[in-house]
């Protein structure tokens, strides 16, 4: 050890929450615990999904955070207090076939679409971003399912997809947030967890002779 932090995410994983409260802040607070974030500092950081990564289920992900940890997020976020307003907060992600590449996590947020519909074009957003960095020609133009047969097709990327959430504010106009988040999980975090783990599992016992 020589002391220093790898700041490049070994794991990711995909959390989404919604908040509802007379106050906006606390609105975002109860987001956040739907989220199962909101006990960290949270700090925005844009849109790379780095390469190697593992992206991992929500409830292995959580086990590796702190209480009052610096953790870094790639995190789409809405509010509102127009009754009846829908919302939706986004982030899509997109995965290189060569894991040695870099992927993409793009934000998006927006007033009356539907959470498909949202999910769709960040989804989009992410894929785009990778294709043009991988030398894909495509035309901007087309749909979503076009252009995601084409990508596919291409061999270049593995996977898409996205995590959305969408409300609907109430008819009093209570504050209500929505954030989707894509939370980057650092190695010494891993070691952390893999070290607690080790010190409780049974001891092996040796082998009589």
């Amino acid at each position: 050890m020589n002391g220093t932090i790898d700041l490049v995410p070994k794991k990711v994983f995909l959390t989404k929450g919604v908040g509802r409260h007379k106050h906006q802040l606390a609105s975002f607070e109860l987001a956040l615990r739907d989220a199962g974030i909101e006990k960290c500092n949270l700090v925005p950081v844009s849109s790379i999904l780095p390469p190697f990564a593992e992206i991992i289920p929500r409830e292995k992900g959580l086990q590796y955070l702190r209480p009052g940890e610096v953790t870094f997020v790639v995190m789409s976020r809405n509010a509102s207090n127009e009754p009846n307003r829908l919302l939706a907060a986004s982030v899509g992600v997109a995965v290189p076939a060569d894991k040695g590449v870099h992927g993409y996590l793009s934000e998006h947020h927006s007033f009356g679409e539907t959470e498909e519909k949202a999910g769709d074009y960040a989804e989009d957003l992410a894929a785009t971003f990778l294709a043009s960095t991988l030398g894909l020609e495509f035309d901007v133009e087309q749909s979503w399912d076009e252009k995601e047969r084409l990508f596919k097709m291409s061999g270049k990327i593995v996977r898409t997809s996205n995590i959305t959430q969408s409300a609907i504010v109430d008819k009093n106009g209570l504050w209500t947030t929505v954030v989707a988040a894509a939370v980057l999980i650092l190695q010494d975090s891993i070691d952390r967890v893999e070290k607690k783990e080790a010190a409780l599992s049974p001891q092996k016992q040796p082998n009589p002779v």
